[in-house]
């Protein structure tokens, strides 16, 4: 089957996950925005507000946005945060992002030199996109990628089957059987977008989860991808019925 782009989720994937944000964060960060008056309240209604946002997020597979949340936490608390809107960034750049895996990284930047392929980010997140690209930038992989889907741009969460449609469209005139969607988790980054009708590879430490579909392909960690794909597109090995074919990359 022939290979012609890669959807690629971020945390524990290609990165260490950073931490998510907490109130007194927020807190500080509001109180240095033009405007606003924000009590000490506030701390508990945000952590309120996010824990049902989030849980209600998980259950519907959506993604609300984090102007929302700082809007209702402000109005349970009494707080004036004119433009919550313009407090997301701000909050994102105050918490570490997630770090980029070295490994990863480099074998990210192998997999971009030696084949023609188009590369999308595809992550739940909550960070904003200029704070997740300014993250792949310092890792040295943003010209990695041809365009970003994120939970947090679109409103929706894997396994939500639209998630998967707008990384379809984000690869371009590619057809889904022609997307191999590469990620940790069976669920989200395996067996959604399999079902949706994309290729797909599970990166599993652990060995192939029981039950999972024999033609999504398995691999201990991203940085075994490159090798995977050279040996998929040989017919040199069985990555669970996936066989790629895919011409190296022009030269420039």
């Amino acid at each position: 089957m022939t290979l012609r782009a890669l959807a690629l989720d971020f945390g524990d994937t290609l990165a260490v996950p950073g931490p998510g944000p907490d109130g007194h964060t927020v807190l500080e960060v509001l109180r240095r925005m033009p405007g606003t008056d924000v009590p000490d309240t506030f701390v508990a209604a945000f952590e309120h507000v996010h824990r049902i946002t989030r849980e209600g997020d998980r259950v519907r597979d959506t993604h609300t946005a984090f102007a929302d949340e700082i809007r209702h936490a402000a109005a349970l608390c009494g707080a004036r945060v004119p433009h919550p809107e313009a407090v997301v960034e701000p909050v994102f750049e105050h918490i570490p992002d997630s770090r980029v895996i070295r490994r990863a990284a480099e074998a990210l930047r192998r997999i971009r030199d030696r084949r023609d392929l188009v590369c999308v980010l595809a992550c739940d997140t909550q960070r904003p996109e200029s704070v997740r690209r300014r993250t792949l930038a310092e890792a040295g992989i943003e010209a990695c990628f041809d365009a970003v889907v994120l939970s947090s741009t679109i409103g929706l969460r894997k396994p939500n089957p639209q998630f998967y449609a707008e990384v379809e469209r984000a690869c371009g005139n590619i057809a889904r059987e022609q997307i191999m969607f590469v990620g940790n988790t069976p669920t989200k980054d395996a067996t959604a977008p399999h079902v949706y009708g994309m290729q797909a590879v599970l990166i599993a430490p652990t060995g192939r989860p029981t039950g999972l579909a024999e033609a999504i392909g398995v691999i201990d960690h991203f940085a075994d991808l490159p090798d995977y794909l050279d040996r998929a597109a040989a017919g040199e090995a069985d990555p669970g019925g996936v066989r790629p074919e895919c011409p190296p990359r022009a030269p420039r």
